[in-house]
């Protein structure tokens, strides 16, 4: 007897996703805005539970993917899966970092119900943000940064499941190799560095984040999204290949190309 997963061929996944994009690409920027903010706001509660070390950090690794389960199944936008579409780079970052920013000072950061205020969760969240921040060199947050994006793009897998079981399951096991490898995912650590410095953690300051965090975690991000990731896919089921159809039906690659350029067209109309 034969055994016969059912799931969706990685062709069949490929075309599912460009069918995503070129629905997201065509999405309003006041949605696109608000979505990514409630995708910041989502990512956080998953990070508040990632703050340990060892063993515990392991249990917490497999806890973490909770929140992308969360994100990709109410719809919202994190930055690092638009990589792969170039329109929602900046829009979707600027929302990311206002949910997660809403949330550290507000839900988290509140005088009374800081948890992080107080050992010995607030010397965990400087000691992770002092290994994050201080500890590594600015290459090294930038590899971390590509080999992080490459497994979290890799989420978008969970599409070959046809149930809501199998998604899931394909959703959580690279955000557990990520977050277990202690790889660098610049929409995570727009709450734990600033966390830090929430609670007054010595030597790490608003500039430092900046230079030493978001910009190498997000260029490696992007290469690790968008080349490595989406690119690599691109390639192998995409350009110069024959016509996949969904279930044998439905729309194969070719016309979610000539949907989008209708699209562009009729948006081009609009502002006329």
């Amino acid at each position: 007897m034969t055994i016969s997963p059912d799931a969706y061929t990685p062709a069949e996944v490929v075309a599912q996703i460009a069918n995503v994009g070129v629905q997201k690409g065509n999405m309003r920027l006041d949605k696109v805005f608000f979505s990514s903010v409630s995708a910041g706001c989502l990512l956080v509660f998953a990070c508040g539970t990632d703050n340990a070390l060892g063993l515990i950090r392991t249990i917490c690794a497999l806890v973490f993917p909770y929140g992308l389960c969360m994100i990709i199944l109410t719809g919202a936008d994190m930055c690092t899966g638009s990589f792969m579409m170039l329109i929602h780079w900046f829009v979707t970052f600027l929302g990311n970092l206002a949910g997660s920013l809403f949330m550290v000072s507000i839900i988290f950061g509140s005088s009374d119900g800081n948890v992080f205020s107080a050992n010995p969760f607030k010397s965990e969240v400087i000691a992770f943000a002092t290994r994050k921040q201080t500890i590594p060199d600015f290459y090294m947050v930038f590899l971390r940064g590509i080999g992080c994006n490459w497994l979290v793009c890799l989420v978008y897998f969970g599409i070959q499941g046809r149930d809501l079981t199998s998604k899931i399951i394909g959703i959580w096991w690279p955000i557990f190799a990520f977050v277990s490898l202690g790889y660098d995912h610049v929409v995570v650590n727009m709450m734990f560095v600033p966390m830090a410095i929430w609670v007054d953690a010595p030597a790490i300051t608003v500039g430092l984040y900046i230079w030493k965090e978001i910009m190498p975690t997000l260029v490696g991000n992007i290469i690790g999204g968008g080349l490595f990731c989406g690119g690599d896919y691109c390639y192998m089921y995409f350009l110069c290949a024959e016509p996949s159809l969904i279930d044998g039906m439905g729309t194969p690659m070719e016309a979610v190309i000539l949907k989008a350029k209708l699209d562009d067209l009729e948006a081009g109309g609009a502002v006329v």
